[in-house]
């Protein structure tokens, strides 16, 4: 992971964007709203206005506001979207509940009808006490005349919040309950002139000589928070000096501004937005058209398909992957794609792209044949040539069956395959077998949380597949055959059944990412993972940057192995017996760009075996003492201690660490000697301490902002 994402402080990373400006004004009315005394029945309050207007930004301030937590007991939030999957939605919306409410979530909630469905949430928030419950991003009135019946009134003041960009979507929603629509308007021309500083200039003031070019510039964007964030990320990679390029931007914005309405206008400023991308990044943004509209975008599986589809250029001495973390970075700061989630050490998690967005990339990525997005499994096909086919879910796509039309299909051409994982199966095996049978040449097959419950022989034939993503289906094997994959770069089976890998994986030398692994309890990760069982030459595969999630109960052979893949990036272990310590830091040694480690000894529990991992300063030169491990960020240990081993004390870069039923003795407090790591952010005690034993003192953890103990492995 690229380091500019560690310590960046750049406003893009965040997950608001800058400086919110034009706020504060509508949130506090927005709050007097929900909180007004007088009314204790079921309330809904809308907000409706065009797409770009920062509807989602203003609603999630006033969710999150300290007043609003504290006057509701229960929250929770819901992105409906265009192609609304109702029951997924209303399972999400259960686990949103149940979390929130710290209470077990129903088992078997899967095959569940709509009906029951809704039962389950009208029956937990009839006894949860006052409730505040947002949808957003609602498209139509039956979704409302659905969700409504699921949502008590009770007299506790429930509320109810909705963003839409249909004014008959929040003026029905808001009939029966008497609530209140919010009409939501573009910025000032103060605040647009504001964000617009905020953005370029980072707060400070604009140039005098810049002045004219400027306002001409944001007099286009007529005060629509996105047309200013994409254009002023557009200007900002300019060279401020430079009046010509800022006017080059101002002419051409003139013709692309003709059109008929603010949402055109708007789509032909993204447009030049991306126009003006550097060749390298363009096909990069243009391939988020493979994610659904207001899809969660895991960043590291984006960059994992970037790399596979060739998109990412080889730098003299970097990672492949940092070089790709910079891609994002660079489509981050010109406001194309937001962050919305962040890891602890600063590095983005997950992002999306705005609705106006996607359909700018949509129409780039068709008119130069990028990919080909279905809804469903395409039931005729294109008579173009199709390079790269992304199937989306739909609510009936279950129901879509495989229909012998040979001479519509033209697979001959196809290098990515993707489907989108929803509660419905995208794909029949019949067309699967179709498609992967006839495309010789494919490079990508991405088919996680498929119904899928062996892999395709076809697969096997496939020699040109350097991505292949099993995870999330029933797979519980790995033939021989894999051996035949022999450019397969990236592995991913992981949370499958998949407990043992062939002996031919040893064949596979350019693999760089092999994920495989199942949790111990599918509700909480506390208690760990399952790992795979490895031949013993594991050590040949001297690519490998990601190792997860290796079992070690079969030896030291394996362990000592570890110490041979050098270029490891991220490991994790299972099953780690206390006899095998001293020879896992002998290999640990070795493995110096290692930035994440999970290790978890034998046993559950109370009853995990001792992970003994003092041994590296007995068996280690002064000089390999003082370099040891100190690439690593993420440390978790899962299994019982008899004390801290010395060298976590040392690691200046580390920034997460979880203890984990470690049972340190009474008289060791685990925080005196760890509050000098300068870099450390997050703590995790479970199962392994009392709150009396910590303590802090002055001066140390300057960086920690979160520290958690818990009691057991849940919750």
């Amino acid at each position: 992971m690229n380091d500019s994402w560690l310590y960046s402080r750049d406003d893009a990373l965040l997950v608001e964007e800058g400086k919110l400006v034009g706020i504060d004004q509508p949130k506090q009315h927005l709050i007097s709203k929900l909180l007004e005394r007088h009314d204790h029945q079921l309330k809904v309050v809308s907000v409706v206005g065009m797409g770009g207007l920062g509807k989602t930004t203003l609603v999630k301030k006033v969710h999150e506001d300290p007043d609003v937590r504290k006057n509701f007991s229960v929250r929770a939030w819901v992105t409906v979207s265009q192609t609304c999957d109702f029951p997924k939605l209303l399972r999400d919306l259960i686990w949103q509940l149940y979390e929130e409410g710290k209470k077990p979530v129903p088992q078997s909630i899967e095959p569940m009808t709509t009906a029951e469905l809704k039962k389950i949430v009208k029956d937990f928030l009839q006894q949860a006490g006052r409730y505040a419950i947002v949808f957003d991003d609602m498209w139509d009135v039956e979704f409302w005349n659905e969700i409504k019946f699921a949502l008590p009134e009770g007299n506790y003041g429930n509320r109810v919040m909705l963003t839409t960009r249909k004014a008959d979507v929040a003026s029905a929603s808001c009939t029966e309950s008497q609530g209140y629509v919010y009409r939501m308007g573009p910025l000032s021309t103060e605040d647009s002139w504001t964000l617009f500083c905020n953005k370029i200039f980072k707060g400070n003031r604009c140039p005098t000589y810049l002045m004219d070019v400027a306002k001409a510039v944001l007099d286009k964007c007529d005060g629509l928070p996105l047309a200013i964030l994409a254009i002023g990320g557009l200007l900002a990679s300019k060279d401020v000096s430079r009046v010509d390029e800022w006017e080059i931007i101002q002419h051409s914005l003139g013709g692309e501004l003709e059109g008929t309405g603010k949402l055109e206008r708007v789509k032909r400023i993204l447009s030049l937005s991306y126009n003006d991308l550097p060749s390298h990044l363009k096909p990069c943004l243009l391939y988020l058209s493979i994610y659904p509209e207001d899809c969660r975008i895991h960043c590291r599986a984006l960059i994992q398909l970037w790399i596979a589809e060739r998109f990412i250029e080889w730098r003299g001495g970097m990672c492949i992957e940092d070089v790709a973390w910079g891609y994002l970075s660079e489509l981050v700061n010109r406001s194309l794609i937001q962050v919305t989630e962040v890891f602890y050490e600063g590095s983005p998690l997950t992002c999306r792209i705005h609705d106006l967005m996607r359909e700018v990339i949509l129409i780039k990525s068709r008119e130069q044949n990028m990919v080909t997005v279905t809804i469903g499994q395409p039931m005729t096909w294109p008579s173009e040539k199709v390079r790269r086919l992304a199937i989306h879910s739909s609510s009936n796509s279950s129901n879509i069956q495989y229909h012998q039309q040979r001479q519509y299909f033209s697979f001959e051409h196809l290098r990515s395959f993707i489907t989108v994982s929803s509660t419905n199966p995208l794909l029949s095996k019949t067309f699967l077998c179709e498609v992967l049978r006839s495309s010789k040449l494919l490079k990508v097959l991405e088919l996680g949380g498929q119904e899928i419950e062996e892999t395709p022989n076809e697969v096997f034939n496939l020699l040109h597949l350097t991505y292949l993503s099993l995870c999330d289906t029933k797979v519980e094997r790995v033939p021989k055959a894999i051996g035949k994959l022999q450019h397969l770069e990236y592995l991913n089976l992981g949370n499958t059944g998949v407990r043992e890998l062939p002996v031919e994986i040893l064949k596979l030398q350019k693999l760089r990412h092999l994920i495989v692994f199942q949790r111990v309890d599918p509700s909480s990760a506390d208690y760990g993972f399952h790992g795979f069982k490895v031949p013993s030459k594991l050590g040949g595969l001297l690519s490998l940057q990601t190792l997860s999630t290796i079992d070690a109960s079969s030896g030291s052979v394996i362990v000592k192995e570890i110490g041979k893949l050098t270029q490891l990036r991220e490991l994790c272990i299972t099953q780690l017996r206390r006899e095998d310590g001293k020879e896992l830091c002998s290999s640990l040694v070795n493995l110096t760009s290692l930035r994440q480690l999970s290790i978890a000894s034998i046993g559950k529990g109370d009853d995990y075996e001792i992970i003994d991992l003092n041994h590296h300063q007995h068996s280690l030169s002064s000089s390999s003492s003082c370099s040891f491990l100190q690439s690593l960020r993420v440390l978790i240990m899962r299994g019982r201690l008899e004390k801290m081993p010395i060298w976590i004390t040392h690691l200046q870069n580390l920034v997460k660490l979880d203890l984990i039923w470690s049972g340190l003795r009474a008289e060791e407090d685990p925080l005196e000697s760890l509050q000098h790591l300068p870099n450390l952010g997050e703590i995790t005690f479970c199962g392994s301490y009392q709150e009396e034993r910590l303590s802090f003192k002055a001066g140390g953890f300057l960086k920690l902002k979160r520290l958690w103990v818990k009691r057991e492995g849940k919750g």
